[in-house]
Formats: C-alpha cells, structure tokens, sequence
C-alpha cells in the first residue's frame, strides 16, 4: 500500500513585517542582503518579537482546516547548521509538550475522501541559496537573507494520499482556501511551497524536497513510488533519506540522510514566552472569517441558479468572487457569472493582466444589464469587455464609438437576410430536409451584421421568409 504524505509551507504574504522583527515581509525587489536587521540575522543581544497579525492569520488558517486551537502555544529552536539559517536555529513550533502548536487534527475533505491534518505550525522562513557559474567546478553560491524571518505557516499532513492526482487536488483546494482567507498570494514566486513524504508497504519513509512547483511534485511523487516498488521487486531496502528533484533529468536523486526529531535538539525559544489564547479571542477570530468557498458555491447555485460547474469556477477565485460580488445584483446575477467565466477569464488569465485591468465592478453591472435589456448583443458585449479591460470607457461611449448597438430594424435585417439567401442557395434547399440548417443561416446574419443582429428575431424572420 502507498503512503504519501505533505508538508506544505504558506508564506503570509499579506503581512506588513516579519515574525519576529519590522524588516518587511515582502522581500522581493529588495538589493539582496538589504532586508535585514540584528533580529532576523541573529546577532547577539538581539531579542525576538511574535507578530500578532501573523499568530492571528496562522490562527484563521488552523480554524478553516477544521483544526483544534489549543488555549497556549509555545515556541521552539529547531537546532540545525545551513548556510541559508543565519542563527543556525529556526524558530519554530513543536508539540513536545502536548498540543502546542497553533492547530492540530484537522481535516480535507475532497473527491470523498478525507485528508487528515496532523498540525498546522507557525515559523520563521529561511534566508535563500543562489547558484551563479556554469559548471559544477565553476558553481558558486550565495546567500540572500532578505527572505529570512518572514511570516511562515507549515501545514503537516497524515499519510493519507493514495496516489499522486489525490495531491495535486488537495494542493489546489488549499491554494484555494488559503487565498480566500486572504492570508497568502499564491502567484508570488516561493509563497506556497510543498514537501511531499512517500512510502510503499514494508519501506522506510522518504522525503522529496526543493520541487518548484505542484505540477513537479505531482511528476516527483509518481517517479518516486515506481523508484521504490523497482527496489521492493528486487528485495533491495529503501533507505529513510531526503531526495531532490532534478528538474531537467524528472527524477529523484538523494540529498542527504533523513534527520529524526532528535537530530534537531528542540527546545523551549527562552526568548518567546507562552502565549495564552482566550476562548473569546478564538471566538472573535471565528467571526473575522470570511465565508467558505463551498458556501458561496452553494448560494451561487441556489440563490442565483447559477449552474454548477459556473459556480464552481466563479467561488475558487478571489479576484473573480470578489468582483462578481460587487456588481451584481439580484436581475443581473446569471448574466455577470456568465460574462467572468465564459470571456472575462479569457482577458485577464494572469496576475500582471489582473493588475492591468481597467474594469470596475460598475463596467460589469451595466454590462450585464445591457445585455438583459438587449441593447447589446452577447458578441457585442465581448467585444465592449475587451475594450472596457483595456481603456476603462464607459460602455456606452465604447457601444458608440465601435457601433455595437443591437440591430432591431426589422427592414435592416430583412435586406441582410435577403443576402444571405441568395448567397447561400444550398443550405436554403437543405433547410426542408434538415430543418436545424437554419441555425447555419442565423450565423450568417450575425457575421455580415458583425454580431449586432438580435439572434431570435433574426431566427423568427428566416423561418418567415422561408416558409418553416
């Protein structure tokens, strides 16, 4: 039987400082080594100062995980020598002392299966490693401590995936949540990394670290279940080691002996003292959540009969809920879900596209609302959202500029429908014994109308005139 474990490692990216000092929590775009103080760097005398904002984020991710959070917590030293760990120590939790760390036993559920959290843990992250050279004899490396001390929660599960897509799944799931809890960007570049853990029956346990992406930890766990049933087949044991994946090469290949919690000599951070957690404080927390992406799905559907797999797509995304939930109302619901999922995703499917936009949430209503009134056509009305995106006009002075406006004049319509027949001497014959060739002619209309003829009366006056 595979075993596959996680551990996932969430930067609160959302934060203004660091955990334990006022260097920022964003170190990106900073000269290397300019992000630091004697606190993060751990000079002598130096004295750590726990970050409320982040214990209060780390606590909302431990309650929507459905996790425990115990009345105190601790922290401790997670003693271990790296050149990106300026104090030799992380500061860190560890349950040594009972349930001390900010969650534990909570719990996934996904495609029916449920994925069990062991603990959920608040840290310090590392400084980072730089390689510059071209060849191993010419490798060197550097370090960057910008990043060291930043805000980090690490989400430990139980062995309970069976198969690498169970984790990719879960992995998306929780990207999902933990940016609707609006605690971390997922896009920046290391906010959301994962460890995966892999065992087969009868083997020692074997961690897979430094996989840049889900889509490589989905192709690193694959490679290394077949690694160690090859090994299993031919009697030979699978060491407890920590593995790298080599991206260039899609394999496993071992780093270094797998440390046990005894190599890393915890101990109570004397520094920190132990923080009491009120059960009016956990209860003030509760209220600050926002609501859940299964419940917004579920009022989509039923409130607004927006269909499932719309709504699906329109709760996993924060950009999209949150825009969908500024500009609609109870008319216009259907309509703006339909305009973010089929055309808008089309538009801004990055983050530099998102931040770019110039579309409000007042664009999208009288957008939607245009559309209803039929003003405009659903064509039309994609053509306006490009040029909404792109300029941020008023739809009404773009319906004018790029003549948009719905044709309605049925004489109009008639003569491009003339056309069109005469044009399409076939398909006119086909039409008695293939009566659905008639949609063929519609898309006719609408092409030489570019897209501004009303579909329906357009339909309505082709059976008409042709006599069907």
């Amino acid at each position: 039987m595979t075993k596959i474990g996680l551990e996932i490692h969430c930067q609160l990216t959302k934060l203004e400082s660091k955990l334990f000092c006022p260097c920022k929590a964003d170190y990106r775009g900073f000269e290397p080594n300019s992000n630091i103080c004697p606190i993060c760097v751990g000079l002598p005398g130096s004295l750590p100062r726990l970050n409320q904002k982040a214990l209060e984020k780390a606590a909302l991710i431990s309650l929507a995980l459905k996790c425990n959070v115990p009345g105190k917590i601790s922290f401790f030293r997670k003693n271990y020598f790296y050149p990106d760990l300026p104090k030799n120590y992380q500061i860190t939790q560890f349950d040594a002392y009972g349930h001390t760390s900010i969650g534990n036993n909570g719990i996934i559920n996904i495609e029916g299966k449920e994925i069990r959290i062991r603990r959920i843990q608040l840290e310090e992250d590392p400084g980072r490693l730089i390689y510059e050279g071209s060849s191993e004899k010419t490798q060197i490396t550097l370090v960057d401590y910008n990043r060291a001390g930043t805000p980090l929660v690490e989400i430990v599960t139980e062995p309970d995936f069976e198969s690498p897509k169970q984790v990719r799944v879960f992995l998306n799931i929780l990207v999902d949540l933990l940016e609707n809890l609006g605690v971390s960007d997922p896009v920046l570049e290391g906010a959301i990394r994962a460890d995966g853990n892999v065992s087969i029956e009868g083997g020692n346990k074997v961690e897979i670290k430094n996989v840049s992406s889900f889509h490589d930890l989905e192709k690193a766990v694959h490679f290394e279940i077949t690694r160690q049933q090859s090994l299993a087949d031919r009697n030979i044991p699978i060491e407890l080691e920590t593995r790298q994946w080599d991206d260039r090469r899609k394999i496993t290949v071992s780093a270094r002996s797998k440390e046990e919690e005894q190599d890393y000599r915890y101990f109570l951070e004397g520094d920190i003292p132990w923080v009491v957690l009120d059960p009016k404080y956990i209860d003030s927390l509760k209220k600050q959540m926002p609501e859940s992406i299964s419940s917004k799905k579920d009022r989509y559907i039923k409130q607004y009969q927006i269909p499932i797999q719309v709504a699906e797509v329109l709760s996993s995304d924060k950009y999209y809920s949150d825009l969908f939930e500024q500009s609609y109302n109870d008319k216009n619901a259907k309509e703006i879900a339909n305009i973010i999922t089929t055309d808008l995703m089309g538009f801004v499917d990055t983050k530099e596209k998102r931040a770019q936009s110039k579309l409000s949430s007042q664009h999208l209503s009288e957008l939607a609302d245009a559309i209803i009134s039929n003003k405009i056509t659903r064509n039309s009305a994609k053509t306006a959202l490009q040029e909404i995106v792109q300029t941020g006009k008023s739809l009404s002075k773009i319906i004018s500029e790029l003549d948009l406006g719905q044709v309605f004049d049925e004489s109009a319509l008639l003569g491009v429908i003339d056309q069109v027949i005469n044009e399409e001497a076939n398909a006119v014959n086909e039409i008695k014994e293939k009566p659905e060739t008639v949609n063929f002619l519609v898309g006719k209309v609408m092409k030489k109308t570019m897209g501004k003829a009303d579909p329906s009366i357009t339909l309505q006056l082709l059976k008409s005139k042709l006599g069907i």
